[in-house]
């Protein structure tokens, strides 16, 4: 069995389902990510797996231990699983090595480790109402990995929090799996937080899984727009107007809508090598353009490094057979 199994798990509130038949492994030290738009269900699955919501159907097996909801135990939780929420807190108008002393169950030797993973160390002497928010949030996982869980479920970890502290965040829980040996599973709404960290990606909506696949499969292959769509910019071309693209090498339509997305469009040189449009707009993004391009059937956005084109120019678009994805 794997180190983690959610086997067929559904919920229903008010004769809606919140999850319904929610099924995958997580193998030891697998990083995992859950995607997904608001309300659909993905913080509902991580606290059933952490056993602090009852499912109303399947089981959750952790190291071959079927996890408990709260109508089977007087304290919810499961042993060797923490999840730190979105709203997590710590106690007031103490000092950090206060907060962490309780429930702590490591060594000395394991503990000093622990701060210095979570980029704590130097705060260890600060009152907890003197910290910024990307602080009391790295304390809050450590109080979390004080009691050696060997599972660490993180919802939203990187909501509210500014560039440098998310990249600090980001660096941390990197760490968290590869020094101290704790396999991770993370929401976040971000595509740039999942797709950079994880193994294996789990889209949902509306209680459901979508898709289930390596990063690069999700972004270049996406099972529908709604992924698509989540994980940044596309073009979307029905049949009839992905025909003028058929005629360049190794493109068969068969009938599909073709998405491309715009990093995967390039200039040619001439008409023979793409298909020609007018540049409607450009747009200037620090280290890169996005061009809005008309074709006779479309329009389409285009990202490029260089800019050799202005608007009201005609361009040549071309496009790599494996960049194109057939809806």
């Amino acid at each position: 069995m794997n180190f983690l199994e959610v086997n067929g798990v559904s919920i229903e509130e008010e004769g809606a389902f919140v999850l319904k038949d929610i099924s995958f492994s997580q193998g030891e030290l697998q990083k995992i990510a859950i995607a997904g738009e608001t309300g659909s269900g993905k913080s509902t699955l991580l606290k059933i797996i952490a056993g602090y919501i009852q499912p109303g159907a399947g089981a959750v097996f952790f190291e071959e231990t079927r996890v408990k909801g709260p109508a089977e135990k007087l304290v919810p939780g499961h042993p060797g699983i923490a999840y730190l929420s979105q709203q997590f807190e710590l106690p007031k108008s103490l000092r950090v090595e206060q907060v962490l002393r309780y429930a702590n169950t490591l060594t000395a030797a394991e503990a000093e480790t622990l701060y210095a993973v979570c980029r704590i160390s130097h705060l260890l002497h600060r009152r907890t109402d003197h910290l910024s928010g990307g602080e009391r949030q790295r304390i809050a996982m450590a109080r979390l990995l004080t009691s050696a869980p060997r599972l660490l479920l993180l919802d939203e970890p990187y909501s509210n929090l500014d560039m440098v502290h998310k990249e600090l965040l980001k660096a941390v829980i990197r760490d968290i799996g590869e020094e101290l040996h704790i396999t991770c599973t993370l929401i976040s709404h971000d595509p740039l937080d999942t797709l950079s960290w994880a193994d294996e990606i789990i889209v949902m909506k509306n209680g459901q899984v979508q898709q289930q696949a390596s990063p690069a499969k999700i972004y270049r292959q996406p099972a529908n727009t709604y992924i698509a769509g989540l994980f940044g910019n596309y073009n979307l071309l029905p049949p009839a107007q992905a025909h003028a693209f058929s005629r360049l090498p190794g493109i068969a339509l068969h009938g599909k809508s073709v998405l491309i997305r715009p990093e995967n469009l390039r200039l040619a040189a001439n008409e023979s090598e793409g298909v020609a449009g007018k540049v409607q707009q450009v747009h200037f993004f620090g280290s890169y353009y996005e061009l809005d391009v008309q074709l006779p059937e479309a329009t389409l956005r285009l990202k490029t490094n260089s800019l050799s084109v202005a608007k009201g120019e005609t361009v040549y678009i071309a496009v790599a057979p494996d960049d194109v994805w057939y809806i």
